[in-house]
């Protein structure tokens, strides 16, 4: 089996419309894919109406959250989307990132790049608008050359000259939120450096303890090392490990199952969950 446990389609940040993002992973091999939008479970009807048989979809989420000024992301899988505390939080976060994107426009504009409220409302479109949003307009207007080269402490990095900060969850109640609601957490890209600052090992030991299920090992933005790393602490630590592309469709480089989840783990997580279950194909025709 190929599993991958973490794409983004357009109802956040990805370029792929859920019905999309569904059928490209069953050209792709993917045997189960997880659709897990930034903060919002609003394209998991559309997806799960298009999954073609022979592929399994896996409801999920990326949790926008903050520790001690270090942003990072909780992947919440197969939890119930309608348990009212975890819906209230998440419904915090998503209301905060027009106030928040505009913010960054307008520093932007003291910085003097010529971007416009208009343009990147254009680029999201009816997807929940981040900074990969802005990013792609940075790009467009030749600013920089690709988007991950906004994510930059000249730009659009945590701490960078044109960041804003939002509203985010503590990552240890999103833990409890979504174990509450019947679902499993993983820490997304733990150690990804180059993306900023991250969280020290002690604060995983300390999920962990407040029961986080696993981390994600393999992902485009750790290196062996890292991964080697992290399989040692997972298994310090009984903690699941799993691998993901990571897909935003054309807005990264990554590709649908560039590194894929251990069926045995993928058992395990659907075993643990109990909000939710997986959407065998049958809605949708395989390409």
């Amino acid at each position: 089996m190929r599993i991958d446990l973490h794409t983004h389609s357009t109802a956040s940040d990805g370029t792929d419309t859920p019905a999309e993002l569904v059928r490209n992973a069953a050209v792709a091999g993917l045997d189960v894919v997880a659709l897990t939008d930034h903060d919002t479970t609003r394209g998991h009807a559309e997806a799960a109406a298009a999954v073609p048989e022979g592929v399994t979809l896996v409801t999920g989420a990326e949790l926008s959250c903050r520790l001690d000024g270090v942003g990072l992301h909780m992947l919440a899988y197969l939890f119930d989307a309608e348990e009212p505390e975890l819906l209230r939080e998440r419904e915090l976060v998503r209301d905060d990132r027009v106030p928040r994107a505009r913010a960054m426009v307008g520093k932007l504009q003291e910085l003097g790049v010529p971007v416009e409220w208009e343009q990147v409302a254009r680029i999201a479109g009816d997807g929940s608008v981040g900074r990969p949003h802005i990013a792609e307009a940075l790009v467009e207007l030749g600013v920089v050359a690709s988007v991950s080269d906004a994510f930059t402490p000249q730009w659009l990095a945590d701490g960078g000259r044109a960041y804003v900060e939002k509203h985010e969850l503590d990552p240890f109640t999103a833990v409890r939120l979504v174990k509450a609601a019947g679902g499993v957490t993983v820490f997304a890209h733990p150690l990804a450096v180059k993306r900023g600052r991250v969280v020290p090992e002690a604060a995983i030991a300390e999920l962990a303890a407040c029961g986080l299920d696993g981390i994600e090992v393999d992902h485009m933005d750790h290196d062996e090392a890292t991964r080697a790393r992290l399989r040692s602490l997972a298994a310090d630590l009984g903690l699941l490990t799993t691998g993901s592309s990571d897909y935003h469709g054309s807005r990264k480089t990554c590709r649908l199952g560039d590194y894929t989840t251990d069926p045995e783990i993928y058992g395990e997580i659907t075993r643990r969950a109990t909000g939710a279950f997986p959407v065998p194909g049958a809605g949708g025709v395989r390409p």
